[in-house]
């Protein structure tokens, strides 16, 4: 015990901040598979690395805002010569609090942990066209009505440390449950979905001083 405690001690640790790009989805037992599309939000928070064994080993709990949810797919049709068309995306905007040991080996490192999530909003972004013209662009706050507010994963990835502080990382967001408890908005489309998500981050790390 000692020794461990000696071995942290040594080991690099510190605050940080991430952030970067989300390419978000659903992912489960979905009954219209074709309506629901990738789509892009962000992410973006704090870190603390604390340092196990020396710069091989170590603990990362982080704090980020990420958007998840997807894309509708996109909906066309032509009345009187004239083609309409409409996009639409449903953002979930979470906070989560993942847990990740991290594992160095030499600038790759690999991460994985569990991850809890609270719920704190939803909104759609709708855009409607008018023979590929951008006519109209509106934003709809929803309730969280029939969505679980907590939710539990995991989160695992892999990266590549720019020298001592900087690092670029590719990371899967899972969960363990669905997201709603009852489907009030999609006519059961989305009863027995989960959210998947897959980040494209960028890590800055400032080393404590020892």
């Amino acid at each position: 015990m000692l020794f461990a405690g000696v071995t942290a001690a040594q080991a690099q640790s510190g605050i940080g901040i991430r952030g970067g790009a989300n390419m978000a989805n659903l992912s489960g037992d979905l009954r219209n598979e074709d309506n629901f599309e990738n789509k892009w939000g962000f992410h973006g928070g704090i870190t603390y690395n604390i340092g196990i064994v020396d710069n091989f080993f170590s603990i990362q709990p982080e704090l980020l805002y990420s958007q998840k949810g997807f894309k509708n797919a996109d909906t066309e049709f032509v009345v009187g010569g004239v083609n309409y068309k409409r996009t639409g995306k449903v953002n979930y905007n979470y906070l989560d609090l993942p847990v990740l040991a991290k594992i160095k080996a030499g600038p790759l490192y690999f991460e994985a942990g569990p991850q809890a999530s609270y719920l704190i909003g939803v909104n759609n972004e709708t855009k409607t066209y008018l023979d590929g013209n951008l006519q109209s662009t509106s934003r709809d706050e929803k309730d969280k009505e029939g969505l679980k507010e907590f939710e539990f994963g995991y989160g695992a990835g892999v990266g590549f440390a720019l020298g001592n502080s900087l690092n670029l990382g590719v990371r899967y967001n899972g969960s363990f449950s669905d997201f709603v408890d009852e489907d009030v908005n999609f006519n059961g489309d989305v009863t027995n979905a989960r959210h998947s998500t897959i980040m494209f981050t960028l890590g800055l790390t400032i080393p404590s001083a020892r």
